[in-house]
């Protein structure tokens, strides 16, 4: 999966950009408080992009 589709899926399940780490993104969920980080490589595993749908309690993609 791109990390694009990633960011873009996580933003339509009400996910907001919270900073940028020193090698990720850092993704927050406010509605349920939790926080993830999204790796900065152009593509994402699938494992990892349904870890981090978990970790913010959002449908995988």
């Amino acid at each position: 999966m791109k990390r694009r589709e990633l960011i873009r899926h996580l933003e339509r399940h009400g996910c907001e950009f919270l900073r940028e780490g020193g090698n990720h993104t850092i993704y927050v969920n406010r509605a349920k408080r939790k926080v993830s980080a999204v790796p900065p490589r152009r593509e994402t595993i699938e494992f990892t992009a349904r870890k981090i749908c978990k970790d913010l309690e959002v449908s995988p993609p």
